[in-house]
């Protein structure tokens, strides 16, 4: 059974920046793209950031860029996202998900997760 937990959201004040930590068990994921999705209420499920198994595949949004990192450690089973420069747009539950596509690229597309985790809540006030 995967089991995928989301940590590390909260309040943070605009222009501030948060770590949003997300540890996978029930195996070694290691050869699995995994990626940070965000849902504002009312509004559908949105990509944020992807790493594929090889960590050097990166994938972000365009609203995102320049401003997260997404990394992993394999060792740890656990994926990261840092965000910085966070705005009010940005309050959201943020969920991790795995794709268990052996040594998969990373996609932007829900579909390709097979497992989420519950979501961390992240709110930003201005």
């Amino acid at each position: 059974q995967v089991l995928l937990v989301e940590s590390g959201g909260g309040l943070v004040q605009a222009g501030g920046s948060l770590m949003l930590s997300c540890v996978a068990s029930g195996g070694t994921f290691g050869r699995y793209p995994m990626a940070w999705f965000r849902q504002a209420p009312g509004k559908e499920r949105e990509f944020v950031a992807a790493i594929s198994w090889a960590k050097n595949g990166l994938v972000y949004s365009n609203f995102v860029k320049g401003r997260a990192t997404i990394s992993r450690d394999v060792a740890k089973n656990t994926m990261y996202l840092h965000m910085n420069n966070l705005q009010p747009e940005d309050t959201a539950v943020y969920f991790c998900a795995i794709d268990l596509t052996v040594f998969g690229a990373a996609s932007q597309s829900t579909g390709a997760y097979a497992y989420w985790g519950q979501g961390t809540q992240v709110t930003v006030s201005s």
